[in-house]
Order: structure tokens, then sequence, then C-alpha cells
């Protein structure tokens, strides 16, 4: 099972909306011959390249799949039969898939035509690897992590409104990395008018368009952000909230205009939030990097759509005058569950999930 989560990592950053599916066909000597794992989004399913890997090899031998195999026709055909049709004897089935037009409907078709099944072998390790797939099914949203780089003081500006690069070349090559394998990049409007960034994934390969995301209330970033210059790289969407204002419907048109994307969400509060990352489920958003500052993390953390933060600490302090993050007593880092420290150059990446899989 190992080896088949090895198998369907290799899929981050091309599956999406689908989960990443790796499988393994092992024979009655303990000897692999079959491998194979989803590739992209509307291509074969791990276990179609596995079985036709092992050819004849597969009958009577051992499917190792980190996903429950399909038994419902979409943009291919369902796994499940296929399965059976390859003469596997035994099935070894990491979890199972929590899609309704799945969800143990292809385990029972498995168990039905006298295929040996187990479900549960390194579960936890294959709710992680497909965070985004569960949490779209179960939380009707994508998985939010949150992704902060703070001073040593927990400062993440050295004043307000001022544009202060914190990380070091390592820290800024994964960040740019992990922009590359997510499906969509938030900020509030405050960081677009302090920082104008360009929200682009640089010095990586990314294989499909990234969508940017600012959550904008009021719609007071202007027509001509550098991100809206950048169209090319993928979508710009502005989300607002319903409020009647002539001015802000002039300020829509123009976004509008210059290229971008406007949801206007009939909510306030927490539910802005909420309702606001609903809307991207439908425009393919199963995973979103929430970069920005304190005021629209603190809304986040407030209204419970955070599932996993990645803290970047530098070894430098900004003094008294920095603009401080969300206090220890709001967010501990200490209560992070699965944590992950690794060292990058000078700075430290911390990064962990606020609450276990299921």
């Amino acid at each position: 099972m190992s080896q088949a989560l090895a198998l369907a990592e290799r899929g981050r950053g091309r599956t999406s909306p689908n989960p990443m599916v790796g499988a393994v066909v092992v024979d009655g000597e303990g000897v692999v011959v079959g491998r194979g794992l989803h590739h992209v989004a509307g291509g074969p399913h791990a276990e179609v390249y596995a079985l036709q890997d092992a050819g004849e090899r597969a009958r009577g031998s051992t499917l190792y799949c980190t996903l429950e195999p399909c038994c419902h026709t979409g943009k291919t055909g369902p796994c499940a039969p296929l399965v059976v049709r390859a003469g596997i004897a035994r099935a070894v089935i990491a979890v199972g898939d929590p899609n309704p037009l799945v969800a143990g409907r292809g385990l029972a078709h498995l168990r039905a035509h006298g295929v040996d099944v187990t479900v549960g072998v390194l579960a936890h390790a294959a709710e992680r690897l497909n965070g985004p797939f569960f949490t779209v099914i179960r939380r009707r949203r994508p998985l939010v992590t949150l992704k902060v780089a703070l001073s040593l003081d927990r400062k993440v500006a050295a004043g307000p409104g001022q544009r202060t690069p914190l990380t070091g070349a390592a820290a800024n090559r994964l960040i740019h990395r992990d922009r590359a394998e997510v499906d969509a990049i938030a900020v509030g409007s405050g960081t677009v008018r302090a920082d104008d960034p360009l929200l682009t994934a640089r010095g990586a390969f990314r294989a499909r368009p990234l969508t940017r995301v600012v959550f904008d209330r009021s719609l007071r970033t202007p027509p001509a952000a550098r991100l809206l210059s950048t169209l090319e790289a993928g979508p710009v969407i502005f989300v607002c909230t319903a409020l009647p204002d002539p001015d802000r419907r002039l300020r829509r048109e123009a976004l509008r205009a210059a290229g971008a994307i406007v949801e206007v969400v009939d909510a306030a509060g927490g539910q802005f939030l909420e309702e606001a990352l609903s809307r991207m489920v439908a425009r393919g958003v199963t995973s979103l990097v929430l970069e920005g500052g304190p005021t629209v993390h603190r809304a986040a953390w407030q209204a419970g759509v955070v599932d996993r933060l990645q803290v970047f600490t530098t070894p430098r302090r900004l003094g008294p005058e920095g603009v401080p993050w969300l206090a220890e007593s709001e967010l501990r880092l200490a209560d992070l569950v699965d944590v992950r420290i690794v060292r990058l150059g000078e700075d430290l990446m911390t990064e962990g999930y606020v609450h276990g899989t299921g």
C-alpha cells in the first residue's frame, strides 16, 4: 500500500478535481506485477493502468488501491467490474470513496463477485493525500490552507500598508511549488492594495490555469491591479457582498471590463466566507491556499473554514511598530495535528492540520 500511495502522489497538481489514486498488483509469490496511477482528470484510473500492466498475471493476484474502485460511468468506465473481469482474487483498499455515486458500491460489487476485500490499510495517510477531495464532499467547500510568513516576534509587516518580504530563497521556492499544485490562491483586498501581487506560480511547472481569488466585500480593488494583467495564468475572481451601492455597481463593471469574474455573495459575517468558498467548488476548486494578512486570516479562522496551516517563521524581528498576526490566544500552533517542521535556509516552516480526518 505504501507503494500505491507513492504512485498516487505523483499525480499531485494534475488530477483535480479528481482524487490522486495509485494501484499495485501483487501476485501469489509477493512479486509486484502491475503498477498504475491516475495521471490527469478525465483520463484512465489507476486500476486500469495497473491491470493493463499486469496483464494475465493479474488473475489470482492481489490489488492494492488507495481508494475504493468506482462502479459508475463518468468520463471513464467503472473500475470495479474491470477488477472482477481481470480475475483479481483479493483487493486491499486504503479508504472508501465518500462520493455518493460510489460510497461502498464499488466494495459491494467486488464482494458480490467473490473478491476478498480488506479496507482500512493506511487509511489515515490515504485521506490526508486526498484531503481536498474528501473536504469537498464532506464540507461542500475546498480544503483551505492558511499560509503566513511571520517574524520572530509574530509580525507580518514592518508597518500598516507596507510590503515587507520576510522569507528567503528556499522558502520562496517551496511557496511557488505549492502554488503550482493547488487549484486556487486567495487573499483579502488589503493585500492587493498594499502589495499589488501577481499571485502566480513562478519557477515551477503548472499543469493547468491557477485560479486567483480576492475576498473584497466592498470591491475596493482598482481595475489596474497587477494580477489583472496576468489573466493568461488563470482566472481572477473577486467576491463581494450584495449590499446595494451604485458606486459598487460601477466598480463591479470596471473589474469585469478588466477581465475579472465578480461573485456577489448575499451573506454577512462568517457566512460570507463559507458561501464564497462553496461557490469555488462549482468552479472546480478543491484546494485553496489563503495568503493575505491578519484581517482575512482572522475572519477565516473565526468562521471555522481553515483546515490546515503553513507558517513560515523568519529569524528577524520587526519590533513594536510591526503589524501583529493573530495572537497566541487566538491561534495556537501547538494545537495542530500531524505537524511537520522543516528548516528552509534561515526560515522554519511549520505545517499541520486543524483537525483529524473524518
